[in-house]
């Protein structure tokens, strides 16, 4: 069931969404070539730990998986597109990493993910990566009262497919409050006027999934949690926590700038 959130709650809902935020600007200042996926987590291990709040992800065991999350991040490389467990793989020049995280903060969760280039960075890569920020930033600009829901999952498809790539079906955003997953699901593809009606106090997670070659195949890898595209290609992923006010979308995981 949908719990609409208070003002209050929705502030509550930002302190959580920026413990996130420096996590994940944490990982990413520490990401370099030969860095371990593991001393990533580590990183964002602390960063949780410095705040008081927990991990959404530590323990986590959906239907579909055969075992916990033993993690704090997902961090998938190259063509794992979500979902990637932190092992002792060490970064290498070009390697194209999302990273995936959530904080639980006084009862309430935050969740979102970055895409970025370790090393020297391929143009393809670089246009996939502004592709999905551009895909996050239209479904954000549609995240308004008076939409639904396959509005945004419109705005998201339309930048992806106009660009050319293939999104994964069956994976996308979702709702967020007390709970990291919660109603309504927020697919990244969809017809504009339909699904839930949006109002204020919802708070959604939008997150687009992008394969580079155009193709939307993707299989579960051995250890039953990474998803990888079935070509090879690579993939990215972006994420924020967004609330539906009033007064327009707002960002409740933004990364803080120096």
């Amino acid at each position: 069931m949908m719990e609409l959130k208070t003002a209050t709650s929705v502030d509550a809902m930002h302190e959580a969404g920026r413990v996130v935020g420096r996590a994940l600007t944490a990982v990413r200042n520490a990401a370099r070539v030969g860095v371990s996926l593991l001393e990533l987590d580590e990183v964002a291990r602390e960063v949780l730990r410095e705040a008081g709040a927990t991990s959404p992800f530590l323990g986590y065991r959906p239907s579909f998986a055969p075992t916990p999350f033993p993690a704090v991040i997902c961090a998938s490389v190259n063509d794992a597109i979500v979902h990637g467990i932190p092992t002792g793989y060490r970064l290498r020049d070009g390697d194209l990493l999302s990273v995936d995280c959530g904080a639980v903060l006084d009862g309430w969760a935050g969740d979102s993910a970055i895409s970025f280039v370790v090393g020297r960075a391929r143009p393809a890569d670089l246009r996939l990566v502004e592709t999905a920020e551009r895909a996050l930033a239209a479904g954000i600009e549609a995240a308004v009262p008076g939409n639904r829901i396959g509005d945004i999952a419109h705005a998201v498809g339309r930048v992806c497919r106009t660009a050319g790539y293939g999104i994964p079906q069956g994976f996308g955003g979702h709702g967020v409050g007390r709970r990291m997953h919660e109603e309504p699901e927020v697919p990244n593809e969809g017809r504009p006027g339909r699904g839930l009606p949006l109002r204020p106090g919802m708070v959604l997670a939008i997150e687009p999934m992008l394969i580079a070659s155009g193709k939307d195949g993707y299989h579960a890898a051995a250890d039953g949690w990474t998803l990888r595209t079935d070509d090879g290609s690579r993939a990215a992923h972006v994420e924020h926590t967004v609330a539906v006010t009033e007064s327009g979308p707002r960002i409740l995981t933004a990364r803080e700038t120096a």
